[in-house]
């Protein structure tokens, strides 16, 4: 290597080498080349990562900044990623005021953070987290299109089931993944998010074949280790239609019967007969699940009722939307999963009672 020159990633530094023999050295000088995130290791404790996105770095939006938008854009920000931000009624907020996360660690502000209030005016990104409510669904041709890059990642991490393969039609040069997110996450005011309790993502790529256990890309394996980097437990299913119906375990009875019953969690996992209710309801989402050919064990049923007993008392994302008067996601939680079951020839009565009763109440808290 020339004086003056270097490789991509590597910084020369002429006349270093004598004091650091054990550094990589020229033949015709005494010039050490290494990495740039060598050097900066010396003074950020991260330079693992800023040496990452010196060569490359995805550029992330984030499709809906709310309590899950806002909760994931933020951790990713402060790990240092780049995340851009799609606001709708907070934006002019976020925009003077910043994004604000409080949790049991205490309050963190991000100002200036960068929001949009149009998806054609963002930078093109490689990876789009659509954290809108799936009663919004229908927007997202129109949304994305400005927004994510041809190859682009869309990942749907949105509750209920049967989401993917309509955005993999509307988007056939981009990869479709499902994010399922375990959290405790609410929004209460603009632009300001207050996290309970949890945090996970499981993410799984999605394949048109109901059988397919998908190899992730490379670039869901990139955003994996992203949300790991930003202290955000992360892992891969193999198997998308596993994976949401392992998440309707617990958003079928805990979202449905807290609306029902005007309830949080805590109450719904400690009385004894709304306990019997929630553990009925979830041995019919097992058998929705087996009859679509996916095994879920009756230890993941024992893992989400003692996680729930562990969790902060929590207003379910369904029952703020209730309280709220916006459109609940009767459907994708409730409608989907259900007629799954019957194409397949499974009644669930436990379920489509449950359904009835919040087609109702939706119907008379929106109007027609």
């Amino acid at each position: 290597m020339e004086r003056g020159s270097c490789e991509a990633g590597h910084i020369a530094v002429p006349g270093i080498a004598k004091f650091y023999p054990c550094l990589k050295t020229s033949q015709r000088v005494q010039t050490a080349s290494f990495p740039l995130a060598e050097i900066l290791g010396a003074f950020y404790p991260n330079a693992d990562l800023i040496g990452r996105n010196v060569k490359k770095a995805l550029q992330y939006g984030i499709v809906g900044t709310g309590a899950v938008g806002g909760y994931y854009g933020l951790k990713l920000l402060w790990a240092g990623c780049r995340v851009c931000f799609l606001a709708r009624s907070d934006y002019d907020h976020i925009r003077r005021h910043g994004l604000k996360m409080t949790s049991p660690e205490g309050t963190r502000i991000s100002k200036p953070v960068d929001v949009y209030g149009n998806p054609k005016d963002m930078p093109r990104c490689d990876v789009a987290l659509v954290t809108l409510k799936a009663t919004s669904n229908h927007l997202l041709p129109r949304l994305l299109r400005p927004l994510v890059k041809p190859g682009a990642l869309i990942v749907l991490l949105q509750n209920g089931i049967g989401h993917e393969d309509a955005v993999a039609r509307a988007f056939p040069r981009c990869r479709v993944a499902a994010g399922l997110a375990f959290l405790c996450s609410t929004k209460i005011g603009p632009g300001h998010i207050r996290h309970l309790d949890y945090g996970a993502v499981t993410l799984a790529p999605f394949s048109r074949s109901a059988t397919a256990k998908t190899r992730a890309p490379r670039i869901l394996r990139s955003v994996a280790a992203d949300l790991r980097r930003a202290g955000v437990p992360a892992r891969i299913l193999p198997d998308l239609l596993l994976a949401r119906w392992k998440k309707l375990v617990w958003n079928i009875p805990f979202n449905g019967l807290s609306v029902v019953h005007r309830a949080l969690t805590d109450r719904l996992i400690r009385d004894p007969a709304l306990r019997c209710e929630v553990i009925a309801l979830m041995q019919e989402v097992v058998r929705g699940a087996r009859a679509m050919g996916r095994r879920i064990p009756p230890s993941f049923v024992r893992k989400m009722l003692r996680d729930t007993e562990r969790m902060e008392p929590y207003r379910t994302s369904m029952k703020v939307d209730y309280d709220r008067g916006r459109p609940m996601e009767v459907e994708a939680i409730f409608g989907n999963p259900l007629r799954m079951a019957r194409a397949a020839g499974v009644e669930l009565p436990r379920l489509a009672a449950l359904y009835r009763k919040l087609k109702k109440l939706n119907a008379r808290k929106t109007g027609p």
